[in-house]
């Protein structure tokens, strides 16, 4: 075949179309030929990663985390090993530093990396556990091009944003390529148009451009609004978003269309019509009654099928055995309790979306609904505001936090729980609480505090970690300087924790700066709370417990469990906490089935 006569250049290589039956950019004189961009000669014949990028447009908040990791969910149900990364566009390094009313919880990885929310996600969907490499600030970015360019590693070259700050972020999603993974699922944050994303979109732009558009597929979630006078759904914002990311140099092989309401075909071919993209990828994501129903949502639409036959990804049927159980677990329950979050961040559930996620997991572990009561730590404070805020719960959770603002709140609805036997969960200063609280209401010391919340305090039952206490006294940085990260306790014997996670020693993450101090540990346990937990030199507490002829499931951790819970695999402490809820529980009628909601029980991952 003569390569000049078809207008190709001599170094361009030619293939034929897989029996997949993808459709690429097919040359008019011969239908069945289509161009593929020679590989670096590295790379010919090696594995090839296949790069998935998500954006958002429209609006922020739309789920671009849920549908990306639902996608996972899917590939990886199809038996492709996935892994993914979210790009922020934030200049913080991490937010481990940021407000969580602005930002939401802040999810850390095992080797101790303050990330974004959507990494949580991502853990959940797709069960396993990811490292620091999984989330990308433009913060990080900046920062190592300037300390390169500090050390002379430019050769005295302008420094600019490209090609610096774009090759950095490229070699940031390329390295998470490697003969181990079939599939990268990398999330934009921010929504397209923004100022802060461009040098993100720039770089998965070229990308594409050095990898292949055989090896790549972008993925745009746009908002489809409803107009309610005119009782239409509204094509022109996604057009005009797509039309910015087309001005960027990227044209999206799919579209998904958040909406509240079906979708009907005739949209879709419109929206397929307008930005040029295939019928069958322009996909309908509904709001669901539940975040776990976005997997089969997406699927049903045809999406993870449209994804394989484009990338040329090697797939199986989609095995449900396993979600098909959790969703019966979420929608039509044996049991149903009401667990009483008390935190200081209630007004953002997103504070606590591990949290949150990790008692529902409890829930389906146990075939039981988990009705979250949202409680302000603040509207606790003394014994009748606790009784009334607490009244009728099953289950008590502390989650954690920083700063005094709510903590007498906090232990004035630990109180309540201890005296009236209500199954409790502390997590973190959850712990911390729970000591506070022992300490001046049994042990007798009545000025009991922290050193976070009164460094004058005559009894300093939680004191600064001996590595943090520069850090507190403002001497060095604050943000990434606390003990983060997966650390292992000993388990005592006979113990409420041991029993319930089944072995002597566990690893947890955790995101600290003060403990327990262990000049009063054995008053502690000498009044009745035992240190059931400890690092394995035993000079750190990590769990505490009051015994169950005491009360029935009173259990606190320094650790942040909720981190390592999974949907199909509930956390051993969530999981107890629900069991003891439903002990306490009186007999249980039939549950009626969860009904279609317009938002779903956990709000989307903002992006």
């Amino acid at each position: 075949m003569n390569l000049r006569h078809l207008g190709a250049a001599p170094s361009t290589r030619l293939r034929t179309t897989d029996s997949l039956g993808f459709r690429g950019s097919v040359l008019n004189t011969a239908p069945h030929i289509i161009w593929e961009r020679p590989r670096e000669p590295a790379l010919a014949g090696a594995h090839m990663t296949k790069h998935i990028f998500v954006t958002g447009g429209v609006a922020s908040s739309l789920g671009k985390g849920l549908t990306a990791s639902s996608l996972g969910n899917l590939l990886k149900a199809r038996g492709l090993r996935v892994t993914m990364q979210k790009l922020d566009p934030y200049l913080n390094v991490d937010p481990g530093t940021m407000n969580p009313f602005q930002h939401g919880e802040v999810f850390v990885t095992d080797d101790g990396a303050e990330t974004d929310l959507d990494i949580g996600h991502y853990e959940r969907f797709l069960d396993r556990e990811l490292t620091s490499s999984a989330n990308v600030t433009t913060g990080q970015v900046y920062s190592a091009v300037i300390a390169k360019e500090r050390r002379g590693e430019y050769l005295g070259d302008t420094v600019q944003v490209i090609p610096h700050i774009t090759n950095e972020i490229k070699a940031r999603v390329r390295r998470m390529a490697s003969s181990e993974v079939d599939v990268v699922i990398t999330e934009v944050g921010g929504t397209v148009g923004d100022i802060e994303s461009l040098p993100f979109l720039e770089s998965v732009r070229q990308i594409r451009h050095e990898v292949g558009r055989d090896n790549t597929f972008v993925v745009h979630v746009s908002l489809l609004p409803y107009i309610g006078p005119s009782g239409e759904l509204k094509t022109k914002p996604t057009q005009h978003s797509v039309a910015a990311l087309r001005n960027i140099g990227l044209q999206p092989d799919a579209i998904v269309l958040r909406a509240d309401r079906p979708v009907p075909t005739s949209i879709k071919r419109k929206v397929g019509l307008m930005c040029d993209v295939d019928d069958e990828a322009v996909v309908a994501a509904v709001d669901a009654p539940s975040i776990y129903d976005i997997p089969k949502v997406l699927h049903a639409e045809g999406l993870d099928a449209y994804v394989v036959r484009r990338l040329g990804l090697p797939f199986r049927d989609v095995d449900w055995t396993e979600w098909d159980e959790l969703l019966r677990r979420v929608h039509k329950p044996a049991h149903e309790v009401t667990v009483a979050l008390v935190g200081k961040y209630i007004d953002l559930p997103d504070a606590y979306l591990s949290v949150s996620e990790a008692l529902r997991a409890g829930g389906f572990a146990n075939d039981a609904r988990v009705n979250i009561r949202w409680v302000t730590s603040d509207e606790c404070a003394t014994s009748d505001d606790a009784a009334r805020q607490l009244s009728g719960v099953d289950a008590v959770c502390v989650p954690g936090g920083f700063g005094v603002r709510g903590i007498e709140g906090k232990l004035g609805a630990l109180r309540y729980a201890r005296e009236h036997k209500i199954p409790t969960l502390g997590l973190c200063l959850g712990l911390q609480c729970m000591v506070i609280e022992y300490a001046r209401s049994v042990v007798g010391l009545v000025d009991a505090n922290s050193m976070e919340f009164d460094d004058s305090t005559p009894y300093p039952v939680i004191a600064t970690m001996a590595d943090q206490r520069d850090v507190v006294a403002g001497e060095r940085d604050m943000g990434g300087t606390m003990r983060l990260g997966l650390y292992p306790a000993k388990l005592a014997e006979n113990s409420i924790v041991r029993e319930i996670y089944g072995e002597p020693y566990v690893e947890e993450r955790h995101r600290h700066r003060f403990e327990v101090n262990n000049e009063y540990r054995e008053r502690l346990e000498q009044a009745g709370l035992r240190m059931s937990g400890t690092s394995p030199d035993g000079r750190l507490v990590e769990f505490v417990e009051l015994p169950r002829d005491a009360h029935p499931y009173y259990v606190a951790t320094q650790a942040h469990p909720e981190f390592r819970s999974r949907p199909t695999r509930a956390h051993p402490l969530f999981a107890g906490l629900v069991a003891a809820a439903i002990e306490r529980k009186p007999e249980q009628v039939e549950l009626p089935e969860v009904a279609a909601a317009g938002v779903p029980e956990s709000a989307p991952a903002a992006g």
